[in-house]
């Protein structure tokens, strides 16, 4: 009898793990993990670790060997030089030879430049890795919630179409008796039929959410953790304004990519410019030639600078330059077009955040007015004073103030998230405060 009953147990165990619904952070680890957007970034971090390394190979010595093994059969014919005579000479012999050589740049500005270009680009390649972790989280964040409004404006039509359905039957049931009208009977008929449409619209968004949810984290969501209800929103901090600008335009990961890029564009000035400067190098060999046969053996071992000075290229050194000229242009217009539009989302997100505030602070006292609204009509309807629609009207007004209410709270918390991203402080750990305002 015990067996069962443990497996009864553990299987009850299993279920209600199952039941339990994914938070905002369990959400976000099953993105880090299955987020294509998120991979390919990673990949291009990884790609983009490799540019020092190829840069300073233009640097270091390059040492190449080669050799080959010759055998050779045959005959020469001579004449002999007082009788004429032809004399006729086998030849067959084997040749093994070799060369190693080692060539050390001394002066090569291009390559210099490149080298100190790809430390540039590696540098740009983490902070666009940084940025796609930043925008990980908040699209993640935003699905969420996008799931959570869903499913908020489902049970808030629902509820009104329970509503509405019994004030459809009591309509119909007094004016049976005597004492209602048709036109109420009309009238609760049109709210049934108008929330019936909205209940397959919000049944329909919930689904397309839940979908852009799974395309993030990699399968079908389960439940998720929904907010706690009165749940108190810290405002930023600082409090104002200016901090969180001056953040934006120098610590936003977008900007800091954007001025590595700039930088990279004047040192490719540089780098084109030295199509006109001469190159040394240092160039070492060892070789030798070993011939079987009566040949002998030669060794040579060979130590000294080669240089080279460009003279004239078609004037293809100097259109290059000013090429480089122009991009170098574009590439610090564009540093300068980032900068305001990070200050700009960092403006927008901080005046939301507030907004919100003083949003959900104003709502919260609507749904306590809309409430005793409700009540009061209720009470009214039933003894007269009220009519079926004045009852539909407050229920519909109450809803809707809930589910304003719940918007702004996650646009609020949103708002937040996208403040810090703006100003390049976002972190995972931000993702904590949010997660404890979820019913866990």
């Amino acid at each position: 009898m015990q067996r069962p009953l443990i497996a009864v147990l553990i299987a009850s165990a299993f279920l209600t793990l199952n039941a339990q619904a994914a938070d905002l952070i369990q959400v976000y680890q099953q993105a880090l993990a299955n987020d294509a957007t998120y991979a390919s970034a990673r990949s291009s971090l990884t790609a983009g670790q490799e540019r020092i390394t190829q840069g300073r190979s233009g640097l270091l010595p390059f040492i190449s060997a080669s050799g080959n093994s010759t055998r050779n059969n045959g005959d020469a014919t001579s004449a002999e030089l007082f009788t004429g005579t032809l004399i006729k000479n086998d030849v067959n012999n084997h040749v093994n030879a070799y060369n190693v050589s080692l060539t050390q740049p001394l002066f090569n500005w291009n390559a210099w430049e490149t080298y100190q270009q790809s430390k540039l680009s590696q540098a740009t390649a983490e902070a666009t890795f940084a940025q796609a972790q930043q925008d990980l989280i908040t699209r993640v964040a935003q699905a969420y919630f996008d799931v959570l409004t869903a499913q908020d404006n489902l049970t808030s039509t629902q509820a009104q179409k329970v509503a509405t359905t019994e004030q459809l039957a009591s309509a119909k049931r007094n004016f049976e008796v005597g004492t209602q009208t048709i036109t109420d009977t009309h009238e609760a008929q049109a709210a049934y039929d108008l929330v019936v449409a909205q209940e397959f619209a919000a049944i329909n968004d919930l689904d397309n959410k839940r979908t852009a949810l799974s395309v993030i984290i990699g399968q079908v969501p389960g439940e998720l953790a929904p907010l706690r209800p009165g749940v108190t929103i810290m405002p930023p901090s600082p409090a104002v304004v200016d901090p969180w600008i001056d953040s934006a335009v120098t610590q936003n990961y977008a900007v800091v990519a954007a001025g590595l890029n700039a930088e990279i564009a004047k040192r490719e000035i540089s780098r084109n410019r030295a199509g006109h400067m001469p190159t040394l190098n240092l160039v070492a060999t060892n070789s030798r030639q070993s011939i079987t046969g009566g040949g002998g053996t030669t060794n040579n071992n060979a130590i000294g600078v080669n240089w080279s000075v460009p003279i004239f290229s078609g004037f293809a050194v100097t259109s290059k330059v000013r090429e480089t000229i122009a991009l170098e242009d574009k590439a610090r217009n564009d540093l300068e077009a980032t900068k305001r539009v990070a200050s700009q989302n960092a403006r927008s997100a901080f005046l939301g955040m507030n907004s919100g505030l003083a949003q959900v602070k104003a709502l919260e006292a609507a749904e306590v007015s809309s409430k005793s609204s409700l009540d009061s009509n209720k009470l009214g309807y039933q003894v007269g004073v009220r009519i079926n629609i004045d009852v539909l009207n407050a229920q519909k007004l109450l809803y809707a103030t809930q589910k304003d209410l719940s918007k702004a709270r996650y646009d609020t918390i949103m708002n937040g998230l996208r403040l810090k991203s703006a100003a390049g402080s976002l972190k995972e750990e931000d993702l904590a405060p949010v997660n404890a305002l979820l019913v866990h």
